[in-house]
């Protein structure tokens, strides 16, 4: 695993070391080991989630305001845009955002750390986006900014309106949002 952008203060994509020939590919989609040792982090992860979603499907942003969690979010069907916000007042990266395409294709993966508002929106017919959660999930702490805030201007890339949940609809702008110190 390496470590091929740094896109905001702290996030990563990363690439694993894949073995491939005519039958196909193998890699290691994590090792606590080689993560410390390419990203300098040892956040323990406690929890993993998988998320399935149709095309146009947007899900996002969101973040805990208490026990933040860092994601290290990968796809292994399909393809989705998947979007950091830089929620911490003291990082140089405050108030910008990052999106990556991750696919099943390209097997790059995300390190989204704690502070961060994360999103994503399905590009293809379908996804399955797995992620590794430093922290449990906590829906009383969990908090939602719109995906379409005009201060963010994320370049979302289809001129499609996405499908959201009801919560995700009722996302808070930017200047509402609860931030990090």
């Amino acid at each position: 695993m390496r470590v091929v952008e740094r896109p905001l203060e702290q996030m990563l994509v990363l690439e694993p070391d894949a073995v491939a020939d005519d039958r196909g590919f193998f890699f290691e989609s994590f090792s606590a080991r080689d993560f410390e040792k390419e990203t300098g982090i040892a956040e323990p992860f406690v929890q993993d989630n998988h998320s399935h979603s149709r095309n146009h499907v947007l899900r996002g942003l969101h973040y805990q305001v208490t026990r933040p969690q860092g994601k290290l979010v990968r796809v292994v069907n399909g393809e989705v845009f998947d979007v950091a916000v830089d929620l911490r007042r003291s990082s140089p990266t405050f108030g910008r955002w990052a999106g990556v395409r991750l696919s099943v294709d390209n097997r790059r993966q995300a390190w989204i750390p704690p502070g961060f508002a994360h999103g994503f929106l399905v590009l293809s017919d379908s996804a399955d986006v797995v992620y590794k959660a430093s922290d449990f999930y906590f829906p009383e702490y969990e908090r939602t900014i719109r995906w379409d805030d005009s201060f963010l201007a994320i370049a979302w890339p289809s001129a499609v309106t996405p499908l959201l949940s009801a919560k995700d609809a009722a996302g808070k702008a930017w200047a509402e949002a609860e931030l990090f110190a």
